[in-house]
């Protein structure tokens, strides 16, 4: 069962970037409301030298600079007593998914690290425990898009932040398929009428409809989540 308060921790070289596209929508509103918390603090600022490094070159050589461990270690340390896991944002880590988004959201908060230049050090990784994730098979400038997609998935799912409590419930990828195509009016534009069936009034009907087009749309766009979906149904059906 989700939370019903969440606390967002996020260590970055630009504490500036928050809370950005989170101050609006439900994230913003729910945000001003105090459902959840977003803290941020500038890894600059548990830097020992007077120029505040951060970074140094890659040991065996290479391009770009390596966030330096006992920065980061330092940056960790302050924020002990933030709750949840300690999240490091890079395309080396587990791909997020609704149901590791559902697991965040089961926790008390969570701690992001946001990368930048080469990334950190693997011994700060290592000795920390820090839970690994990726958003996808790209690159980006640094871990902070990559933290508000995090927060942004989460912070949905907390109670009293979506209008209808269940509204996520029927969202792509929360039963294992893609959503079923969304019609409203006028029933007819352009030609095109909307499948009658959903002006219908008859909500098996149309719940039957739904999910017959969310399997076919998911077995045509993406054929590897139906893979899984089909699995899944054969394990429920093995288990019962």
């Amino acid at each position: 069962m989700v939370v019903s308060k969440w606390d967002a921790t996020v260590l970055t070289l630009f504490p500036q970037m928050f809370p950005g596209p989170l101050s609006a929508s439900l994230a913003g509103k729910s945000l001003n409301q105090k459902i959840w918390t977003l803290k941020t603090l500038d890894i600059r600022d548990f830097a020992s030298d007077k120029h505040r490094t951060v970074d140094d070159n890659p040991l065996g050589g290479g391009v770009g600079m390596v966030l330096r461990p006992d920065v980061v270690a330092a940056a960790l340390t302050h924020v002990a007593e933030a709750p949840g896991p300690r999240i490091y944002l890079t395309p080396r880590g587990r791909v997020l998914d609704q149901k590791l988004v559902r697991d965040l959201a089961e926790q008390p908060g969570a701690v992001f690290l946001c990368g930048r230049y080469e990334g950190v050090d693997q011994r700060v990784i290592d000795s920390t425990d820090m839970m690994e994730i990726s958003i996808g098979d790209y690159i980006l400038s640094g871990g902070e898009p990559a933290a508000m997609i995090v927060i942004d998935a989460v912070v949905r799912l907390l109670p009293g932040v979506m209008g209808k409590e269940n509204g996520h419930r029927d969202d792509s990828f929360e039963v294992g398929l893609l959503e079923h195509s969304q019609f409203t009016q006028p029933r007819i534009w352009q030609g095109i009428e909307a499948p009658s069936v959903l002006a219908s009034g008859h909500h098996q009907k149309i719940a039957e409809w739904q999910l017959a087009e969310a399997k076919r749309e998911t077995q045509t766009r993406r054929p590897d989540l139906w893979e899984q979906y089909l699995r899944a149904q054969q394990k429920r059906e093995t288990d019962a």
